[in-house]
């Protein structure tokens, strides 16, 4: 080992350059608002074909080169606004992919469970799975019987060369169904049902040889049930935990021996940790937990099923291992050659000789590379994003510091190039959500956007956050106006404290809750922030419950209950559309015309309210975008009159 990580950290010296001074020229806007080149790359299980999503046209085109040559074999796109989505090698040869469309007024894909297969060289294209019941891929159109319901690839059974296995939600009168499993020929789309769930919305986990053996669901999105049954099938039996009381479980993958499963679960609301839970013996014993946050990825290899490491993110990225398999050695050899990036072992051959590698960081995007384990060679393959030189970019420190009631709040904070940072400009950056939702350390384009013009950008993962715990998530709960916001700018009053940054020269932005956020914070503390940006925010509690897709279905409305409340009065004093009269700052407001989440009428809302108080500000409004902004050249008018409302509020 030590020498592979000798002849690996000389060939890598040549990748990856280490952080150094920019140059004085500023990097174009246009390379922080064009669209990603390549993502999702795939190894297919013999190592003769590579997969790739590439974008051109801002939609996503699966691309099947040969590992050898590089040369393509075939490119898998549809027509208008459909688009390729997540796929699958589900044998040597065919791939089975995902059907998704791209709706401007979303904040992503719709997908309708639409599953298409295709060999490598683009014949036998067959429309799988799906509810239209055919579909044409190629130039010739052929059937399979309609399937009503949203249907994902649960397992792909790699070493049975014929089949896969799908679990479905079947549209039904019920909002939370029963879920299937159906065992679906992959050539001619001819299926079976080898499964339905015990209880509604369950989850399934196949053991190594592919049977169906555990399931897990609740009936009140609370108290979960695991489930279990024989290889060969039979009834579901409920598996008796006794006074085990453990929530958010998920789970991962069979041990070796078949006999246990690795989940990850929360007790008593804290962070999750990942178990290990014997079937027969009905124990969980606990593997691995971090004390403030739950893992970020349990990763297990599509092809072996094995269970090989855990991703955790409290500041930086790191890994824990549970066991000395290859795969466990060789992601750490990688990690220790690869330092300053964030290595993950992303796809692997059915032999394991061969694995597709993504390293990134908080200045490079993420390059894929080839690790062949015979040669022991590194190939690089891919760039997401060619154009941007990590040597430019600013780097990202995690943060933590107390809140005025004594929580620890973690964040992050991107640093500008060529700064002592001291006495810096701010902008502070809310995520939205705000419940589930929480912030990473990585690349991320605004943040270097700003910090390529010499502002420092502060990140937060607020109460309320995910990836904390439920207790964390729910302390957020009816606190989105007070609690939430004193975490921001208890960030900002720690970064001045600390001589970072200058109190007179900060402003506010954020999308979605962020956008909330940016206008609340801004009227909880009206001199503390030079200006507000508001990115397709609710400003209108009240009009929550009325307007938009969440107050459309039941569970979007109990949703509502559980983290606003229903006390009118104090949603109004919680919405900056009715407090506008406390607010100091101008705002500069941009928001989608097609909006379904955060519809115009919130927009509308507070730009009433800004007029009435005669008060500063500027609205930008794209009518063909949604929650979010599909087209680059959107960003980059984006991006610019961001940057020209700042230049008018602040120093930089």
């Amino acid at each position: 080992m030590n020498k592979f990580l000798a002849c690996l950290s000389l060939l890598l010296a040549s990748i990856f350059s280490s952080h150094t001074t920019a140059s004085n020229d500023l990097v174009p806007i246009e390379s922080f608002s064009k669209d990603i080149e390549f993502a999702g790359v795939k190894i297919s299980p013999d190592g003769k074909y590579l997969a790739v999503i590439t974008r051109p046209e801002g939609k996503n085109v699966l691309m099947v080169l040969s590992t050898d040559t590089f040369k393509v074999s075939h490119a898998i796109r549809f027509p208008n606004n459909a688009q390729v989505g997540n796929y699958y090698w589900v044998n040597n040869e065919r791939i089975v992919l995902a059907k998704e469309y791209i709706k401007g007024w979303k904040d992503h894909p719709e997908f309708h469970g639409e599953l298409f297969g295709v060999n490598a060289d683009g014949s036998r294209g067959k429309y799988l799975v799906g509810y239209q019941g055919e579909m044409q891929t190629g130039t010739r159109i052929k059937k399979a019987t309609p399937i009503l319901g949203t249907s994902y690839v649960l397992d792909p059974l790699i070493h049975d060369r014929r089949k896969m296995l799908i679990l479905t939600y079947p549209w039904s009168a019920s909002n939370e169904p029963h879920t299937i499993v159906y065992e679906v020929d992959i050539y001619s789309g001819k299926r079976k049902r080898v499964a339905r769930s015990p209880s509604r919305m369950a989850g399934f986990l196949t053991d190594h040889d592919g049977n169906v053996r555990v399931a897990v669901s609740n009936d009140d999105y609370i108290n979960q049930k695991i489930y279990t049954r024989e290889k060969s099938g039979g009834e579901w039996q409920q598996l008796d935990l006794g006074e085990l009381k453990y929530t958010d479980i998920s789970l991962h993958a069979f041990d070796s021996t078949g006999a246990s499963v690795y989940v990850t679960a929360s007790e008593n609301g804290e962070a999750k940790g990942l178990y290990k839970l014997n079937l027969e013996s009905k124990k969980f014993e606990l593997l691995h937990k971090e004390p403030q946050v739950s893992p970020k990825k349990v990763w297990v290899d599509e092809v072996s099923k094995e269970l090989f490491a855990i991703e955790n993110e409290l500041g930086y990225p790191a890994y824990s291992f549970i066991n000395n398999s290859h795969k466990s050695e060789r992601l750490k050899a990688l990690i220790q050659s690869l330092q300053g990036q964030q290595v993950q072992l992303v796809s692997s051959t059915e032999d394991g000789e061969k694995s597709i590698i993504f390293a990134s960081s908080d200045t490079n995007p993420g390059s894929y590379y080839l690790y062949d384990a015979k040669k022991n060679s590194l190939r690089f393959l891919f760039a997401t994003k060619s154009w941007i030189k990590p040597s430019e970019m600013a780097i990202t420190k995690p943060v933590n510091y107390k809140a005025r009631d004594g929580l620890t709040i973690y964040g992050y904070l991107t640093i500008p190039n060529n700064t002592d940072e001291k006495n810096l400009p701010l902008v502070v950056m809310p995520h939205g959500g705000p419940h589930g939702p929480r912030d990473w350390w990585g690349y991320e384009s605004e943040a270097q956007l700003l910090a390529s013009r010499g502002i420092a950008v502060l990140k937060v993962n607020f109460r309320g956050s995910g990836g904390f715990g439920r207790n964390f998530e729910h302390a957020g709960h009816k606190k989105w106006g007070a609690e939430i916001q004193y975490d921001i700018i208890d960030g900002v009053k720690y970064l001045i404290e600390q001589g970072t940054v200058n109190k007179d020269n900060i402003c506010i932005m954020g999308a979605s809750f962020g956008g909330y956020s940016a206008l609340q914070s801004a009227i909880l503390e009206p001199d503390m922030f030079q200006c507000a940006i508001g990115v397709v925010g609710v400003y209108d509690l009240p009009l929550m419950f009325e307007e938009g897709d969440i107050s459309e279905r039941d569970r979007g409305l109990r949703y509502l209950k559980s983290a606003l409340g229903t006390d009118e009065a104090l949603l109004k004093r919680f919405s900056p559309s009715y407090n506008i009269d406390k607010l100091k700052a101008p705002v500069l407001i941009v928001h989608g015309g097609q909006d379904e989440r955060a519809p115009i009428e919130q927009a509308e809302s507070l730009v009433a309210a800004l007029k009435k108080e005669n008060h500063p500000y500027i609205y930008e409004l794209l009518e063909d975008e949604g929650h979010g902004f599909y087209k680059a050249e959107h960003r980059t008018r984006y991006y610019k009159q961001v940057l020209n409302f700042l230049d008018e509020h602040m120093t930089f």
